[in-house]
């Protein structure tokens, strides 16, 4: 048996994104000891999953590793990513899948966001303690509680870490409160200095839209000093966590958490999700391509691949606006 690391990305309209994830793949690729490694997304860019498992079949794999790109498991780790794996293994039977988990809440990956923002904190040109300055962390923004929860948990584990006066967590789409609200928020509370800080790996269309906002509210109010802080990106100990996810599924280990997934159990506000199916609902817009000429845009503001109904859609800090 011969065995393979398969890379499961989202996918982005983004070249700058796309080649980010392909860097990324290629640091495992250095550091998987030999063994074939190849990539693939959910949308948009190419190649596209199946096209990755392809590739690593015509190399002889017969027993494939897949982990998620993916900092946290909501709808695309836990749903859509497993359906086109089961899918193309019920194609091909000859080919052992095995699924890991998640980046997830870990020590090297907080190792990785209190370096991104100690490089902003060291840019900056005034010296401001760190009791007068405020985090904000942004993250991605889901339908699923327990994905959102991780990132508001990354915030308070790096406030208290690096010792700030404050810390907040933010959305760029999907749940709320979105970036300009919250860090509309955030300027009441009388901090010197907001370091805003994206908990993203990659670039794209929503890290302009982080940024973007920053220096929007950044105008309004002159008297505060905001700070970008870089994302995470292919920092060494993101690659390293990514390594640590291989070596479990090899290990037979599975951590991820299902306690609080909405899927298995009855959450607040979530109960009718229990039960759905497992299915990946990006087939439309699957391998379309990078860039402007292959948008796909539903012209609302929002993220297509928002598939069951947010139930506090219309609260007054977001999702709508």
């Amino acid at each position: 048996m011969t065995t393979g690391i398969m890379i499961c990305g989202h996918g982005s309209r983004d070249e700058g994104a796309v080649a980010e994830f392909e860097k990324l793949a290629l640091g495992i690729r250095r550091r998987s000891n030999g063994i074939p490694v190849e990539y693939g997304f959910l949308e948009f860019a190419t190649p596209v999953i199946k096209d990755g498992l392809a590739a690593l079949v015509n190399q002889g794999v017969t027993d494939v590793l897949a982990v998620p790109g993916m900092l946290f498991a909501a709808g695309h780790a836990k749903n859509d990513i497993p359906s086109v794996l089961n899918t193309w293994s019920a194609e091909n039977d000859a080919i052992d899948i095995r699924y890991g988990r998640e980046l997830a809440i870990d020590p090297k990956m907080l190792k990785a966001a209190a370096d991104r923002i100690q490089e902003a904190l060291d840019s900056a040109v005034d010296d401001v303690p760190l009791e007068e300055t405020m985090l904000v962390v942004i993250g991605r923004g889901a339908s699923d509680p327990d994905a959102n929860s991780n990132v508001a948990k990354v915030m308070r584990m790096l406030w208290e870490g690096f010792g700030f006066g404050w810390g907040e967590t933010a959305y760029s789409g999907v749940t709320f409160p979105l970036i300009e609200p919250g860090l509309e928020h955030a300027v009441k509370l009388g901090y010197r200095r907001i370091v805003v800080f994206p908990y993203f790996l990659f670039t794209g269309v929503l890290m302009r839209r982080i940024y973007d906002y920053t220096d929007v509210v950044a105008e309004r109010h002159p008297d505060i000093e905001f700070i970008k802080a870089p994302y995470l990106n292919d920092h060494p100990m993101v690659i390293e966590t990514f390594m640590e996810r291989i070596d479990e599924i090899q290990r037979g280990e599975n951590n991820m958490n299902c306690q609080l997934c909405k899927y298995r159990e009855q959450v607040l506000g979530f109960e009718m999700e229990v039960g759905l199916a497992q299915e990946s609902h990006h087939h439309h817009v699957e391998g379309i391509g990078t860039g402007e000429g292959h948008s796909h845009d539903h012209g609302d503001g929002h993220d297509h691949h928002h598939h069951h109904p947010y139930p506090h859609a219309d609260h007054p800090l977001g999702p709508k606006k």
